[in-house]
């Protein structure tokens, strides 16, 4: 039997949309029929997962991390209660409120009954349930705790999700700060000053130095800003397609990661982040080695995945976690002498929790530290170049009042 998901007119003329379960599309338009709706369209669900996967980037539909979470977590309580995950299923599916996660878990629990694992069930949606999730829920299944790891699961959800958030607050700032800063000075440079420095002109007297220099500016603003910014524009779509190609990507993520600023916040996300999924899959008895293969991808610099990868290859071939995640050169001692000290006393599980709690108090703090330094400079430039305006505006005045005092 597979799941479908239709949408119907009613007797009113309402258009309707649902999920329901039939052995074939035929089958599906008959019982859309026998409860007096007019079928529209009637497709199997998993088919069109398929179809929204293969379809442009901009189109797809996907599941929100807070409906994962959700999703998650009603799981988790319904498993650890003893229900049969069949059953478990059948009762998120009918408790969701939007047609195509209802149509999502169906075709899952469809997968389930006819006797795949729930892991191998979800692998048929991967833009739903990545990697990381699927093994974790494989571990849980292996280990007779799947109820606790789907709780752990949807609590790595939401500290996830709230780390995104806290960053793009964080960003959202800086970023409105600069774009109203470069808008405000064009704006002088091409309206406000040629107004006044015309005055100026008129009078043919010998301007200052810092006068004649903004007089330069405002031309050369007008003049050549508008190809300045096309230049920009093209450069920058030419930079995103360049960085697209693996080796040129390879070279700035590795280049991104030595710059003095940006390059702490960058390694200190991906840390943050390769620490808190290590953490989580070790303790939920994922092994090490496919931990930290695992935890790879969901770095995102280039640079930094493949260096863990061939820590990974390291421990593979017998080498200590602490000594393989030391060479990387991407960690911080602290983190490295609590791994070391974890593998020495067999409390591993303990204390790359503690070092993932240790790596997000780091990479909050980085990201203050950043931008306590960006907008104090951002808003001194800005000023800085206000006030240039101001007083080569003030310095001809200032000669003309003194001329007509004498």
């Amino acid at each position: 039997m597979a799941v479908f998901q239709y949408q119907a007119i009613d007797l009113q003329g309402k258009q309707l949309k649902g999920v329901l379960e039939a052995d074939s599309a035929r089958q599906a338009r008959q019982l859309i029929r026998e409860q007096g709706l007019n079928v529209i369209s009637v497709q199997e669900a998993t088919a069109q997962f398929k179809k929204n996967r293969q379809g442009f980037a901009l189109f797809r539909w996907r599941i929100s991390i807070n409906e994962l979470t959700l999703l998650t977590r009603q799981l988790s309580t319904l498993v650890s209660a003893a229900l049969p995950i069949e059953e478990a299923l059948k009762a998120v599916s009918q408790q969701s409120e939007k047609p195509q996660i209802a149509s999502l878990i169906t075709a899952v629990r469809n997968k389930v009954l006819e006797g795949h694992t729930l892991a191998d069930a979800m692998a048929e949606f991967p833009q739903v349930f990545n990697q990381l999730y699927r093994a974790m829920i494989a571990a849980g299944e292996a280990s007779g705790y799947l109820g606790v790891v789907l709780e752990r699961l949807a609590d790595y959800t939401e500290q996830r999700q709230a780390m995104r958030v806290k960053t793009l607050q964080a960003l959202i700032y800086p970023c409105v700060l600069t774009f109203i800063a470069i808008a405000v000075i064009a704006i002088l440079l091409t309206a406000v000053v040629p107004k006044i420095i015309e005055q100026f002109i008129h009078m043919k007297q010998t301007l200052p130095l810092s006068t004649r220099i903004l007089i330069h500016l405002s031309d050369f603003t007008r003049e050549v800003g508008p190809y300045l910014l096309f230049s920009f524009i093209v450069g920058f779509l030419f930079l995103f397609r360049l960085l697209k190609k693996p080796k040129w990507q390879l070279k700035w993520h590795k280049q991104l990661l030595s710059l003095p600023v940006i390059g702490r916040v960058s390694r200190g996300q991906n840390t943050a982040r390769y620490a808190r999924t290590l953490s989580i899959l070790n303790s939920s008895a994922v092994p090490l080695l496919r931990a930290m293969q695992i935890s790879c991808e969901v770095l995102t610099n280039t640079y930094a995945r493949q260096q863990l990868i061939l820590a990974a290859d390291r421990v593979k071939e017998g080498a200590s976690l602490n000594m393989s995640l030391s060479n990387t050169g991407l960690f911080p001692a602290m983190m490295l002498h609590m791994v070391a000290s974890g593998e020495r006393s067999g409390t591993l599980n303990d204390m790359l929790s503690r070092a993932a709690d240790n790596q997000d108090r780091e990479f909050s703090t980085q990201v203050s530290i950043a931008l306590s330094i960006f907008e104090p400079a951002l808003i001194v430039t800005m000023a800085s170049v206000v006030l240039f305006i101001v007083l080569s505006i003030l310095q001809p005045l200032l000669q003309l009042n003194n001329m007509a005092s004498f």
